[in-house]
């Protein structure tokens, strides 16, 4: 029997971007079984509907439309719950796949002879960040901010995930602790065993995609594959603006942190707020450097941002 991948891909007023992502999918060698589409439009906004109802009948999978807001966490719990295959690709409507993706993704899982291996994420082949070239990470290791710098993995000291896009190509599988959610294929006994994104995270989406992920880490192995390959395009449709992205830098990550690690130390907890710190100062420098309305908003997004996870609860990680 052939293994079955259900893909599932939020989306809010892209259109244009959902049509070439249902062209880009029927050009797959192992083609899905299913597109689940989340819609987050709101009101009488029927474009993407539209999109999907045009280009439908002419793939060679099924295409399943659904309206459903509330942010890409909710909008990709909302596909879970319907769709049927043995795998689940979580696929965000601007990335683009190798044509041999699936097939990469699957050979994967068929070598995981014990079953223990819960998701695979490909490698987003325009997304390297080379940290020599980082001013903010040249300081994080100036500064020795983190007990680990290992791409992927998730710095426990700190409360900090070491960005996965420093891992400069490879043709490999690498193990990791967190993953996003844009190019990655899960095991479907991950969300079997009632495992779904946080209600926490609502509207544009930041780390909910890793806070899944190291949630499932606790029973499951993660791998990076070096040789399932995409493209991010980066639509600038559908984001969210620089005083709510500097709020959430602050507030996610602190959710996070306390979710996974309720009982922390003092050091663990310095560190945190030292990182946040340092994120604050070089927000603010940027600003001095080159003054501008993003970068006023995002030093005040940071700053509110701080102060409501000072007041997230750390008994069980609730709400700002």
């Amino acid at each position: 029997m052939v293994a079955e991948i259900s893909v599932v891909t939020p989306t809010l007023g892209r259109p244009g971007e959902v049509r070439e992502l249902l062209a880009h999918l029927a050009r797959q060698s192992v083609l899905p079984r299913e597109v689940v589409l989340v819609d987050g439009a709101a009101g009488d906004d029927q474009r993407t509907r539209e999109a999907v109802a045009e280009l439908a009948p002419t793939l060679p999978y099924r295409c399943r439309y659904l309206r459903h807001g509330g942010g890409t966490a909710v909008q990709r719990n909302a596909g879970i719950d319907v769709c049927e295959g043995d795998f689940v690709a979580f696929v965000d409507d601007d990335v683009r796949l190798d044509e041999d993706f699936f097939e990469r993704m699957l050979e994967v899982f068929a070598d995981d002879a014990e079953g223990r291996v819960g998701g695979v994420t490909g490698y987003i082949a325009n997304q390297h960040l080379d940290p020599s070239t980082s001013p903010r990470w040249r300081w994080y290791r100036r500064l020795r901010l983190f007990k680990t710098y290992e791409p992927g993995r998730y710095d426990f000291a700190s409360g900090y995930p070491i960005n996965r896009y420093l891992q400069p190509p490879h043709e490999g599988l690498r193990e990791i602790d967190f993953m996003g959610a844009g190019c990655a294929v899960w095991r479907r006994e991950v969300f079997d065993s009632g495992l779904r994104f946080s209600p926490f995270f609502t509207g544009y989406g930041v780390l909910e995609d890793a806070h899944l992920a190291l949630r499932a880490g606790q029973r499951w192995r993660l791998l990076e594959n070096g040789r399932a390959r995409c493209l991010h395009l980066r639509s600038p449709g559908g984001r969210s603006d620089c005083r709510r992205l500097g709020w959430m830098s602050a507030v996610n990550y602190r959710y996070v942190f306390v979710d996974l690690v309720p009982r922390r130390t003092l050091a663990q907890e310095l560190r945190f707020w030292r990182v946040q710190a340092v994120d604050l100062a070089i927000f603010t420098a940027a600003l001095l450097r080159r003054p501008g309305r993003d970068r006023l908003a995002a030093v005040a997004g940071k700053l509110t941002g701080m102060a409501a996870a000072a007041r997230l609860r750390p008994e069980r990680g609730g709400d700002a």
